[in-house]
Formats: structure tokens, sequence, C-alpha cells
């Protein structure tokens, strides 16, 4: 939990920006600007608005994805015990898709709901379990479960992307030594690079997201509607919305995260001598 509450400034500016909308006049300049209005009408603590989802939602959904990555890995792993590039792919699909369904969906809704009710008119949730009751009883449970589509496509793609990059440079790194340790620094930068990599790979697919989860999201038909309502009103760069932010977010995040789960399974290695 801790990478997300020391990054969690840069993930609350993605999601204005991503909300803010060119055709009402947007709100925000940019990056500078949209923490500046913040702060001043909210405190640095406006900043955090909607962190409480993440933390809350930040241990089961690493427990889904590593759990159902390493199910599934185990079940594809050749004789010697290698994982290719191309099924680590596969494995990080079905942990992203996974992690989506169980976990991410509602606790993304919760957090895009926080981070867009602050910046209306009259905010109305108090805190974290009063804006979930609220967000319950208006909308019912449903109301957590908004992008489902938008969501499963977002971790689907963002896990693959991260499990093949991860997999492909661990397998280059190790050569033909699958025994060869890998530094926790090396483990690190490797992660950076697959952070990156999913960034490029699907922001289109997280502004849709954030705008299907939004307070404005009943404008929407379906996910293929939001995307053709976006490129037709706004254009082709509006799906690149909050790439900087979640760029530098989302790199140290999969950094740690990598360090931790390698770190993790060494020990498990050790103590049960899975190997």
């Amino acid at each position: 939990s801790l990478p997300i509450c020391i990054t969690f400034p840069t993930e609350y500016v993605k999601t204005q920006l991503q909300l803010d909308e060119k055709a009402n006049p947007p709100k925000y300049k940019g990056i500078v600007d949209c923490v500046k209005q913040t702060v001043k009408s909210h405190g640095v603590r406006g900043l955090y608005r909607g962190l409480s989802s993440l933390v809350y939602g930040s241990i089961p959904k690493a427990a889904v994805r590593f759990g159902m990555f390493e199910f599934l890995s185990n079940k594809m792993r050749d004789e010697s015990g290698k994982l290719d590039s191309k099924r680590g792919f596969f494995c990080g699909l079905g942990a992203g898709v996974a992690e989506a369904v169980v976990v991410v969906c509602p606790m993304e809704t919760i957090k895009v709901k926080f981070i867009h009710d602050q910046t209306s008119a009259n905010p109305k949730y108090r805190g974290f379990f009063h804006g979930v009751r609220e967000i319950i009883r208006s909308q019912g449970l449903k109301g957590t479960y908004q992008g489902l589509t938008a969501t499963v496509l977002k971790q689907g793609s963002n896990q693959a992307i991260r499990f093949y990059v991860m997999t492909s440079l661990r397998n280059w790194y190790k050569g033909d030594d699958p025994n060869k340790a890998i530094n926790p620094l090396i483990t690190g930068l490797f992660g950076a690079i697959a952070g990156a990599a999913s960034v490029f790979g699907n922001t289109p697919l997280d502004v849709i997201k954030t705008r299907m989860q939004g307070l404005e999201a009943h404008k929407y038909k379906s996910t293929v509607d939001c995307a053709v309502k976006i490129l037709k009103h706004e254009g082709p760069l509006a799906f690149y919305k909050g790439t900087v932010p979640r760029l530098g977010r989302v790199c140290m995040d999969v950094a740690i995260v990598f360090i931790i789960y390698e770190e993790v399974v060494k020990l498990l290695n050790l103590v049960w001598k899975t190997d």
C-alpha cells in the first residue's frame, strides 16, 4: 500500500484530466494547473481524494493477480520449468481479467466517483464508507460495478503487456541459466519498463474506463459508444489524457510490486522448497 500512498496525487491528477472534457470548456490547463486548483479549493488533502478505495483494494488486488498468475503459469511452464514470453502474456491476461472482475472494477468505480464528486458543485460523499453507502443507496450494487467491460479490457491488456515484457526481460537476463539470481534493483528496472509499456499500450482503454465510471457515465450507452463519442467530440488525442502522471505512478508502482513479489517467492521457496 505504501507506493499507492506516495504516488496517489498523480493518480488523482490523471483521473481529473481524463474526466475533463473538451466539450465543456476544460477546467484544467494541464497537470500543474490541476494541482494548483485542487490545493487552492481543497488543500493538499484534496489530492488524496479517493485514496481509501485503492488502499483497501490493494492487497486483495495483488493477491488475486499474482495468485491467478502463479496458478496459470504453473500449468503452462515447459519441462524445465521455464515460462516463455508468449505464455507469460496469456497468464498475465488471465490474471488481469480475474483481478478486474473480483476487485478492480468496484475499487476503481468508487475512486473515480469520489474524485469526480469533489469537483461537483456540491460534493456529497463525506468519507469512504459514507460514499459507498450513498452510491449503493442511489444506484444499487451495480453503481459500484460500472465500466466492467472497459475495466476487464484495461486490466487484461495491462497485465498481459506487463507480464509479457517482464517474462521476456527475465528470460533474456537469465540466458541459458534458469537458476541465475536477479538483483532486486534489476527486477525493479524491468518492472518499470513493463509498467511504461503498459501505459503506452493501453491508456486509451484507461480513459474510456474513467469516463464510464464517472458521475456523467449515463451519457454513454456502452464502452463502444463512449469511445466513439470521445473520438467525435474531442479527437484522438483525448485518448491519451493523463499519460504523463500515469507514467510516473505506474512505473514506480509496478517496479515496487514486482520486487516484493520476487522476494516473497524467494522466501516461500526457502520455507517450502516449492521448486
